[in-house]
């Protein structure tokens, strides 16, 4: 079931799932979209079938603008928005909880993990923006080594936003276990056939490997 969710300065979409696992997650969007997004929609809906309660938001900097990027001091707002997420999160659901999202999203949730490791027990970020394209001297990793949180990282082939091995030569700054899932062929959207159900099953593995041991055929 999917409902509206307004609380404050917090909206967007909860998804319930039909048999819950009593773990959640909030996920939100990248610099030129909304919750509305379809990457988010569709990972949303593969987390609640797999139990997840799921609250897929927008930031803080989309209430004011509808349309067009943040701007540079939209930022610390944006991160007190996804707080916010965590903390209605777990006034809902009593299991882990796990918070990220798409590009400019996550890469703010990884900001926040890295400044308050208690706001969530793990991260999934969905294309991390590494630089900006065809400017690889401008690394987004500064607050990496004072990550502490486990997190997945969800990258496409054809990002211009960071190659793939850009990105293993950056996870290894985090001192926290990652693990790196490969869209092959897909670009900073990750539009492929398959890919919400690959991201979720990857993220499961990884965050519950017990598990996923024990249900495995």
């Amino acid at each position: 079931m999917i409902e509206p969710f307004s609380e404050e300065q917090l909206r967007g979409f909860l998804h319930r799932p039909e048999q819950p696992s009593g773990d959640a997650i909030a996920l939100t969007h990248g610099a030129g979209s909304n919750c509305q997004a379809p990457l988010l929609i569709a990972v949303a809906n593969e987390f609640a079938q797999a139990g997840f309660t799921v609250l897929r938001f927008d930031l803080a900097f989309r209430h004011t603008r509808a349309s067009g990027p943040p701007r540079p001091g939209d930022a610390a707002l944006d991160r007190e928005g996804i707080r916010a997420a965590a903390s209605a999160l777990r006034r809902i659901a009593r299991g882990r909880l796990f918070v990220g999202g798409h590009s400019y999203g996550g890469r703010q949730a990884s900001m926040l993990a890295a400044d308050d490791p208690g706001v969530a027990d793990g991260l999934l970020l969905l294309s991390y923006p590494l630089h900006p394209p065809r400017k690889p001297a401008q690394m987004r990793t500064a607050h990496f080594p004072q990550l502490s949180t486990p997190a997945v990282f969800a990258h496409g082939s054809r990002d211009p936003f960071g190659t793939v091995e850009e990105m293993r030569a950056a996870l290894a700054l985090i001192r926290s276990p990652t693990s790196l899932l490969e869209i092959e062929g897909a670009g900073h959207d990750l539009k492929r056939a398959g890919t919400p159900e690959s991201i979720v099953k990857h993220f499961q593995a990884f965050m519950f490997p017990r598990y996923n041991s024990v249900n495995q055929p």
